[in-house]
C-alpha cells in the first residue's frame, strides 16, 4: 500500500493571533507561513509524489501552491474530510479565552468524549479523516501501484488523529502528539499494519530550544503556531 506524506499547513494569521480558526473563511498564511510553503518543494525534492490531496481551507491551498507550481501536471484534489475540525461556536475565538471553558479540560484529557457546541465531536473528526485516508490509499494504489507516494495537506488536529490511528493509540492519547506548521509526517501503509516513519519533521530544531514563556502542559487545540 502507498506511503502517505502528511503536511500541516504553514503558519497562518490565526496561529499568530492566537485564534482557533476552524472553518472560518479567508484565514491565510502569514509571512512566515508563505516562506514555509515556498520551501516545501525543495524539502520534498526527489520524492515521486503521485497525487496531492488537500483540505479545502485557504491556508492549506496556499501551502501546496508552490509545490504544484514546481511540478506542473501533478494531479491535485480537494477533500472536505481532511478539513479542520468543526469547532462550531468556538471557531474564531481567542484560545486564551477558551482555556477556562469547562470543555477544554475534556478536550485535553478525554478528547474522545469532547464535542464542540454547534460543531462536531473529536471522534467524528478522526473517523472522517481516517476513512478518507483509507479510500485514498486504495485509489492511489490502484492508479499508481503499491509503492506510490502521495501527499495530503491538512490541519494539526486532523494529522494528530491520523497518527494516533496509525499507531493504534486511543484518541484520548492523541494530545501527546505534536505537529508544527508545515511539518512533514509520513506513514507507510502495508497490508498488516501502518508504519510511522516521520513525525512532525520541519528540518528546524528551533522549537526545541527553551522559550521565554514556558509552553505549558496543555496541547494547543488546532495545532499551535510552532517555533517563535
Amino acid at each position: 500500500m502507498p506511503t502517505l506524506i502528511l503536511v500541516r499547513h504553514g503558519r497562518s494569521t490565526a496561529n499568530t493571533a492566537g485564534v482557533l480558526a476552524g472553518w472560518t473563511p479567508h484565514v491565510a498564511l502569514d509571512e512566515r507561513g508563505a516562506e514555509q510553503a515556498a520551501a516545501l518543494p525543495g524539502r520534498l525534492e526527489g520524492l515521486p509524489i503521485a497525487e496531492v490531496v488537500t483540505s479545502p481551507l485557504q491556508r492549506c491551498q496556499e501551502t501546496v501552491r508552490p509545490l504544484l507550481d514546481a511540478r506542473p501536471g501533478l494531479p491535485a484534489h480537494t477533500d472536505e474530510r481532511i478539513g479542520e475540525c468543526h469547532y462550531g461556536d468556538w471557531s474564531g475565538r481567542k484560545l486564551a479565552e477558551l482555556k477556562d471553558e469547562p470543555l477544554m479540560e475534556v478536550v485535553q484529557a478525554h478528547p474522545s468524549a469532547a464535542a464542540f457546541p454547534g460543531g462536531e465531536s473529536m471522534r467524528a473528526m478522526q473517523t472522517r479523516a481516517a476513512e478518507a485516508v483509507r479510500e485514498w490509499n486504495a485509489r492511489v494504489e490502484r492508479d499508481h501501484g503499491a509503492d506510490a507516494v502521495y501527499l495530503m495537506c491538512s490541519h494539526g488536529d486532523i494529522i494528530k488523529s491520523l497518527v494516533a490511528d496509525a499507531l493504534g493509540l486511543h484518541l484520548d492519547l492523541f494530545q501527546r502528539i505534536s505537529v508544527e506548521p508545515c511539518s512533514v509526517t509520513a506513514i507507510r501503509y502495508t497490508r498488516l499494519r501502518p508504519f510511522l516513519v516521520r513525525l512532525g519533521d520541519t528540518g528546524d530544531f528551533a522549537s526545541l530550544a527553551p522559550r521565554e514563556e514556558p509552553a505549558g502542559d496543555d496541547a494547543p487545540v488546532g495545532g499551535g503556531a510552532g517555533a517563535p
